[in-house]
């Protein structure tokens, strides 16, 4: 189902019983975090603070904070049903080898077949504010998180550009610095593609035109931190939510924004001028330090008559963004295996905040195949990122962490079976000796075969006889015991 705004997605969660109200006054300066990090923490529910110290404007967050509250924000019923139809779009098992299935690509043109839609008006142009008028601190409760943050920053905004050249959209979520009542600090780091966009208005000489929109359906939000292969973020938003992006016309700026959102922020960039933001609490669980970053002016303000100011927090994990970098992981699944068919599964622990850690099963056919997957993973768009790469066989279940844990940790001849290469690095990781760039590991944890000179035969797994477990299966009431899962007999996780 796709929901019409965030209102009607909060409805939803209220009847699911995924939503609690605070009416308690609650300070946006620290207080807030400190409550979000332990419910998000807990597993609890999505929180409306609905006496935010110093504003009338409510704050909502913690919106995708478990599994079921962020497949409720896709709306679906689990995080695998939008891979099931983008798997169904690819259709993996077309037969003849790679021109059939290169061909068959060219209809992922379908996820086009809802695209944006503009309108001559919303409801999130109800208030304009120009001039004068505007006064983001005054206005908005901006939180700051935690206290080594250089100032208060917006946390979830759908941040919209167009390339200069090209006219094409990008919507990225980037952390906002509110510097005043009309700059913003524009955190875009050198790998996304308002950086890029950025430098090709600095070599034409033009300024940037920016607009930050709050709030709407969650399926925008959530395409807003989408690494998309070259697909507009509302185009994808709409074949995740089966109808149109109904987006308006800015006031101030050649964009568009949506109309359904509770607040919209309008304004621009000049390449040539930065200003020092940071330190920000960030979700590699460590500040990560004030550096210069562009400055948005802001020119228009527009939002709904009662605005709600959606947030989020990040730090230590595991936190509420952790479930939008697993709705990820599992949305892109079959792309990755329409690229990689060797490839069975893949996750991103939340330790590993994204992109310090890729963990992935294969149906290993020869020597060094693990190899293969790590360089081939390293060539995949922000996927380059990952600093740790670990390969497993194909009967490994790869969310069950023990069972990797028992095969890395045993399985490994480090004089052998691990591969470090130099490459990009998340610009946040604070553990690189170089900005942007740093050291990256794969691990062989899969079976050796003799083709890989492994000198005797692979012992196998310990696993029980299947008619023992089937028979304590049928046994195990009248033994008395707590109920136990049952174990399929040929497991060997």
């Amino acid at each position: 189902m796709a929901y019409r705004d965030l209102r009607e997605f909060l409805t939803a969660l209220d009847r699911a019983g995924e939503l609690h109200e605070i009416t308690a006054q609650v300070s946006p300066i620290l207080e807030i975090t400190e409550i979000v990090d332990r419910v998000v923490k807990a597993g609890g529910p999505a929180l409306l603070f609905r006496n935010v110290e110093g504003y009338d404007v409510p704050l909502v967050i913690n919106l995708f904070g478990t599994e079921k509250r962020m497949a409720m924000a896709l709306g679906a019923e689990s995080l695998e049903e939008p891979a099931r139809r983008i798997e169904a779009l690819l259709d993996l098992d077309v037969p003849g080898g790679f021109i059939p299935k290169l061909r068959k690509l060219g209809d992922f043109k379908d996820i086009a077949k809802t695209p944006p839609k503009v309108v001559k008006s919303g409801p999130v142009q109800q208030v304009v504010k120009t001039g004068d008028d505007i006064d983001l601190l005054r206005d908005l409760p901006v939180m700051q998180c935690w206290p080594e943050d250089g100032g208060r920053y917006i946390t979830l905004p759908q941040v919209i550009t167009k390339d200069p050249t090209t006219g094409r959209r990008n919507v990225g979520m980037y952390r906002l610095q509110v510097y005043d009542r009309n700059t913003i600090g524009m955190h875009w780091q050198i790998h996304k593609h308002g950086a890029e966009q950025e430098e090709e208005a600095a070599r034409l000489g033009q300024r940037i035109e920016v607009a930050v929109a709050l709030g709407g359906d969650p399926v925008l939000t959530y395409a807003a931190t989408a690494p998309l292969p070259g697909i507009d973020e509302y185009v994808f938003a709409g074949f995740l939510r089966q109808a149109n992006v109904e987006l308006v016309r800015c006031q101030t700026v050649d964009l568009e924004v949506p109309a359904h959102a509770e607040i919209v922020i309008e304004g621009y960039v000049d390449p040539t001028e930065r200003r020092l933001e940071g330190p920000f609490g960030d979700h590699t669980g460590y500040y990560s330090l004030a550096d210069d970053y562009p400055v948005l002016h802001v020119t228009a303000v527009t939002h709904r008559e009662r605005p709600i100011y959606p947030s989020i927090i990040v730090g230590i994990p595991p936190q509420e963004d952790d479930w939008l970098g697993r709705a990820t992981e599992r949305i892109f699944l079959p792309l990755l295996k329409f690229q990689l068919p060797e490839l069975v599964d893949y996750s991103m622990p939340f330790e590993g905040v994204f992109h310090s850690c890729v963990i992935v099963s294969i149906k290993k056919r020869y020597p060094k195949h693990a190899f293969k997957i790590a360089s081939a993973l390293w060539g995949l768009g922000l996927m380059s990122l990952a600093k740790l790469v670990v390969v497993v066989d194909e009967d490994v279940d790869v969310q069950d962490y023990s069972a990797v844990a028992w095969r890395a940790f045993n399985n490994v001849d480090w004089m052998h079976d691990i591969q470090v290469i130099q490459g990009p690095v998340d610009s946040l990781d604070h553990s690189s000796y170089q900005l942007n760039w740093g050291g990256k590991i794969a691990v062989d944890a899969t079976r050796k075969t003799a083709a890989e000179g492994f000198p005797r035969e692979w012992p196998p797994d310990i696993v029980q006889a299947p008619e023992v477990v089937a028979r304590l299966d049928q046994r195990w009431s009248e033994l008395g015991l707590p109920p136990i899962p049952s174990r399929h007999p040929s497991s060997s996780s």
